[in-house]
Protein backbone atom coordinates (compact mmCIF):
# COMPACT_ATOMS: atom_id res chain seq x y z
CA UNK A 1 0.00 0.00 0.00
CA UNK A 2 1.19 3.24 -0.93
CA UNK A 3 2.59 5.56 1.65
CA UNK A 4 0.69 8.59 2.48
CA UNK A 5 3.41 10.98 3.48
CA UNK A 6 5.60 9.81 0.59
CA UNK A 7 2.51 10.63 -1.72
CA UNK A 8 2.25 14.12 -0.48
CA UNK A 9 6.20 14.27 -0.91
CA UNK A 10 6.01 13.36 -4.41
CA UNK A 11 3.81 16.27 -5.04
CA UNK A 12 5.77 18.76 -3.64
CA UNK A 13 9.02 17.62 -5.24
CA UNK A 14 7.14 17.24 -8.70
CA UNK A 15 5.96 20.90 -7.78
CA UNK A 16 10.06 21.79 -7.15
CA UNK A 17 10.99 20.19 -10.31
CA UNK A 18 8.73 21.61 -12.40
CA UNK A 19 9.78 25.61 -11.16
CA UNK A 20 14.00 24.12 -11.35
CA UNK A 21 13.50 22.62 -14.63
CA UNK A 22 16.06 24.00 -16.75
CA UNK A 23 18.11 25.78 -14.33
CA UNK A 24 21.82 25.94 -12.87
CA UNK A 25 22.04 24.08 -9.80
CA UNK A 26 22.21 26.60 -6.45
CA UNK A 27 26.03 26.65 -5.39
CA UNK A 28 24.72 26.32 -2.27
CA UNK A 29 22.98 22.71 -2.11
CA UNK A 30 25.56 20.13 -0.85
CA UNK A 31 24.33 17.66 -4.14
CA UNK A 32 25.73 20.50 -6.37
CA UNK A 33 28.78 22.26 -5.21
CA UNK A 34 30.74 23.39 -7.69
CA UNK A 35 28.73 21.66 -10.55
CA UNK A 36 26.43 23.12 -13.55
CA UNK A 37 23.52 21.23 -13.60
CA UNK A 38 22.59 21.38 -17.20
CA UNK A 39 19.05 21.54 -18.56
CA UNK A 40 17.05 18.53 -19.22
CA UNK A 41 15.68 17.77 -22.55
CA UNK A 42 14.84 13.96 -22.08
CA UNK A 43 11.43 12.38 -20.28
CA UNK A 44 10.06 13.63 -17.00
CA UNK A 45 11.54 11.81 -13.90
CA UNK A 46 9.11 8.89 -12.39
CA UNK A 47 7.68 9.61 -9.12
CA UNK A 48 7.26 7.41 -6.17
CA UNK A 49 6.32 3.91 -7.01
CA UNK A 50 3.02 3.16 -6.15
CA UNK A 51 3.60 -0.24 -5.33
CA UNK A 52 6.39 -1.86 -2.23
CA UNK A 53 8.79 -3.97 -4.18
CA UNK A 54 10.71 -6.34 -1.76
CA UNK A 55 14.64 -4.66 -1.75
CA UNK A 56 17.91 -7.01 -1.71
CA UNK A 57 19.62 -7.40 1.60
CA UNK A 58 22.70 -8.73 2.56
CA UNK A 59 22.55 -12.66 3.52
CA UNK A 60 22.84 -14.01 7.22
CA UNK A 61 25.42 -16.26 8.91
CA UNK A 62 22.51 -18.14 10.33
CA UNK A 63 20.01 -18.19 7.23
CA UNK A 64 19.28 -21.39 5.38
CA UNK A 65 19.64 -22.25 2.09
CA UNK A 66 17.14 -21.51 -0.19
CA UNK A 67 15.74 -18.74 -2.86
CA UNK A 68 13.74 -15.75 -0.98
CA UNK A 69 11.88 -12.82 -2.11
CA UNK A 70 14.76 -10.68 -1.74
CA UNK A 71 17.48 -12.06 -3.63
CA UNK A 72 17.92 -9.51 -6.03
CA UNK A 73 21.25 -7.93 -7.07
CA UNK A 74 21.50 -4.43 -6.14
CA UNK A 75 24.26 -3.72 -9.09
CA UNK A 76 24.76 -0.51 -7.06
CA UNK A 77 21.85 1.27 -8.63
CA UNK A 78 23.03 1.14 -12.46
CA UNK A 79 20.43 1.01 -15.28
CA UNK A 80 19.20 -2.60 -16.23
CA UNK A 81 17.84 -1.39 -19.34
CA UNK A 82 18.54 -3.33 -22.53
CA UNK A 83 19.96 -1.76 -25.45
CA UNK A 84 23.27 -0.43 -25.88
CA UNK A 85 24.83 2.25 -23.91
CA UNK A 86 26.79 5.74 -24.59
CA UNK A 87 30.27 5.42 -23.95
CA UNK A 88 31.87 7.16 -20.97
CA UNK A 89 34.08 9.57 -23.36
CA UNK A 90 31.04 10.54 -25.29
CA UNK A 91 28.58 11.49 -22.25
CA UNK A 92 28.40 14.95 -22.94
CA UNK A 93 26.15 17.85 -22.29
CA UNK A 94 24.35 19.82 -25.11
CA UNK A 95 25.71 22.91 -23.39
CA UNK A 96 28.11 22.99 -20.21
CA UNK A 97 29.56 20.46 -19.18
CA UNK A 98 29.47 17.69 -16.54
CA UNK A 99 31.63 17.42 -13.48
CA UNK A 100 33.82 14.31 -12.90
CA UNK A 101 31.07 13.30 -10.24
CA UNK A 102 28.24 13.51 -12.35
CA UNK A 103 30.09 12.04 -15.57
CA UNK A 104 31.76 9.10 -13.06
CA UNK A 105 27.28 8.79 -12.36
CA UNK A 106 26.37 8.76 -15.67
CA UNK A 107 28.79 5.68 -17.03
CA UNK A 108 26.91 2.42 -17.85
CA UNK A 109 23.35 4.32 -17.46
CA UNK A 110 23.00 6.70 -20.76
CA UNK A 111 21.33 4.45 -23.74
CA UNK A 112 22.66 5.69 -27.10
CA UNK A 113 20.36 8.55 -28.64
CA UNK A 114 19.62 9.99 -24.37
CA UNK A 115 20.19 13.58 -23.46
CA UNK A 116 22.75 12.42 -20.61
CA UNK A 117 21.51 15.89 -18.72
CA UNK A 118 17.97 14.00 -18.34
CA UNK A 119 19.70 10.66 -17.04
CA UNK A 120 21.45 12.94 -14.56
CA UNK A 121 18.55 15.11 -13.70
CA UNK A 122 16.68 11.68 -12.71
CA UNK A 123 19.82 11.14 -10.40
CA UNK A 124 19.75 14.53 -9.12
CA UNK A 125 16.06 14.43 -8.17
CA UNK A 126 16.34 11.18 -6.49
CA UNK A 127 18.65 12.42 -4.46
CA UNK A 128 16.14 15.85 -3.77
CA UNK A 129 13.50 13.28 -2.68
CA UNK A 130 16.09 11.86 -0.17
CA UNK A 131 17.05 15.24 1.29
CA UNK A 132 13.27 16.26 1.51
CA UNK A 133 12.63 12.82 3.41
CA UNK A 134 15.22 12.73 5.45
CA UNK A 135 14.73 16.54 7.13
CA UNK A 136 11.17 14.81 7.56
CA UNK A 137 11.77 11.93 9.21
CA UNK A 138 14.34 10.05 8.47
CA UNK A 139 12.88 6.60 9.14
CA UNK A 140 10.19 7.06 6.06
CA UNK A 141 13.13 7.96 4.16
CA UNK A 142 14.53 4.38 4.77
CA UNK A 143 11.48 2.97 4.54
CA UNK A 144 11.10 4.60 0.94
CA UNK A 145 14.57 3.50 0.04
CA UNK A 146 13.61 -0.05 1.43
CA UNK A 147 10.42 -0.21 -0.58
CA UNK A 148 11.80 1.10 -3.51
CA UNK A 149 9.09 3.98 -3.41
CA UNK A 150 12.57 6.12 -4.14
CA UNK A 151 13.70 4.63 -7.67
CA UNK A 152 17.63 4.20 -7.66
CA UNK A 153 18.36 5.62 -4.33
CA UNK A 154 21.42 3.33 -4.37
CA UNK A 155 23.13 4.93 -7.32
CA UNK A 156 21.91 8.69 -6.74
CA UNK A 157 23.41 8.64 -2.91
CA UNK A 158 26.77 6.26 -4.37
CA UNK A 159 27.27 8.76 -6.97
CA UNK A 160 25.49 12.18 -6.61
CA UNK A 161 24.61 12.86 -3.06
CA UNK A 162 27.08 10.21 -0.78
CA UNK A 163 25.89 12.01 2.53
CA UNK A 164 22.60 10.25 2.24
CA UNK A 165 24.60 6.63 1.75
CA UNK A 166 24.13 6.05 5.54
CA UNK A 167 19.94 5.91 4.58
CA UNK A 168 20.38 3.62 1.33
CA UNK A 169 22.85 1.13 4.03
CA UNK A 170 20.04 0.80 6.83
CA UNK A 171 17.21 0.23 3.65
CA UNK A 172 19.58 -2.67 3.22
CA UNK A 173 18.92 -4.23 6.13
CA UNK A 174 15.01 -3.62 6.38
CA UNK A 175 11.95 -5.52 5.74
CA UNK A 176 9.12 -4.01 3.08
CA UNK A 177 5.94 -5.67 3.53
CA UNK A 178 6.05 -8.74 1.44
CA UNK A 179 7.69 -12.29 2.48
CA UNK A 180 11.18 -13.09 2.80
CA UNK A 181 12.78 -16.36 3.72
CA UNK A 182 15.98 -18.10 3.28
CA UNK A 183 19.48 -15.92 2.95
CA UNK A 184 17.06 -12.67 3.47
CA UNK A 185 16.11 -13.62 6.54
CA UNK A 186 17.93 -11.94 9.51
CA UNK A 187 17.58 -12.60 13.14
CA UNK A 188 16.83 -9.42 15.67
CA UNK A 189 14.89 -6.74 16.73
CA UNK A 190 12.95 -4.09 14.18
CA UNK A 191 10.33 -1.62 14.39
CA UNK A 192 7.71 -1.01 11.63
CA UNK A 193 7.75 2.37 9.84
CA UNK A 194 4.26 4.16 8.53
CA UNK A 195 2.13 0.88 9.29
CA UNK A 196 -1.42 1.08 8.11
CA UNK A 197 -4.52 0.66 10.47
CA UNK A 198 -4.33 -3.00 8.40
CA UNK A 199 -0.58 -3.75 9.53
CA UNK A 200 -0.08 -7.79 10.35
CA UNK A 201 2.35 -10.07 10.20
CA UNK A 202 3.50 -14.00 10.65
CA UNK A 203 7.07 -15.53 11.42
CA UNK A 204 7.18 -19.33 11.11
CA UNK A 205 9.67 -21.91 11.45
CA UNK A 206 10.88 -25.12 10.11
CA UNK A 207 7.73 -26.92 8.76
CA UNK A 208 5.71 -23.88 8.85
CA UNK A 209 5.31 -23.61 12.37
CA UNK A 210 3.91 -20.90 13.75
CA UNK A 211 6.44 -18.69 15.80
CA UNK A 212 3.82 -15.54 16.18
CA UNK A 213 1.29 -13.36 14.53
CA UNK A 214 -0.20 -10.61 15.20
CA UNK A 215 -1.74 -7.24 13.72
CA UNK A 216 -2.12 -3.52 14.51
CA UNK A 217 -5.11 -1.53 13.87
CA UNK A 218 -3.27 1.91 15.57
CA UNK A 219 -1.03 2.73 12.66
CA UNK A 220 1.63 3.40 14.85
CA UNK A 221 4.53 1.71 15.43
CA UNK A 222 5.17 -1.95 16.42
CA UNK A 223 8.25 -3.84 17.49
CA UNK A 224 8.76 -7.34 16.57
CA UNK A 225 11.56 -9.78 17.13
CA UNK A 226 12.90 -12.08 14.40
CA UNK A 227 14.47 -15.36 16.67
CA UNK A 228 17.15 -17.34 14.80
CA UNK A 229 14.69 -20.25 14.62
CA UNK A 230 12.91 -18.01 12.00
CA UNK A 231 12.27 -19.56 7.99
CA UNK A 232 10.09 -17.00 7.20
CA UNK A 233 8.32 -13.21 7.46
CA UNK A 234 5.46 -12.11 5.96
CA UNK A 235 4.46 -8.87 6.60
CA UNK A 236 1.38 -6.92 4.78
CA UNK A 237 0.31 -3.52 5.67
CA UNK A 238 3.29 -2.21 7.75
CA UNK A 239 4.93 -0.59 4.53
CA UNK A 240 8.66 -1.30 6.10
CA UNK A 241 10.01 -2.80 9.00
CA UNK A 242 13.89 -1.01 10.45
CA UNK A 243 16.47 -2.83 12.41
CA UNK A 244 17.08 -1.78 15.67
CA UNK A 245 20.09 -1.55 17.32
CA UNK A 246 23.29 -3.18 15.92
CA UNK A 247 22.95 -4.95 12.38
CA UNK A 248 25.90 -7.13 12.27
Amino acid sequence: MRNPFLACAAVVLTAAALAACGSSADGNDPEAAGAQRPAASGPAVPGAAAGTPTASAPPSADATEGDSDSDSDSNDGKSEAEGPKTPSDAITPATGTFTKQQKKYLEDRVPKGMDPAAVLQTGQETCDKLRYLVKADRDTAVGAVATGEIPDAAGAAGGLCPQHQDLVDEAAYAYPDGTHTGKALRPGDYRSVSPTPNCSWEITGAGGKELSADSSTTGKSRKITIPKSARTFTSTGCYAWLPEGDRG
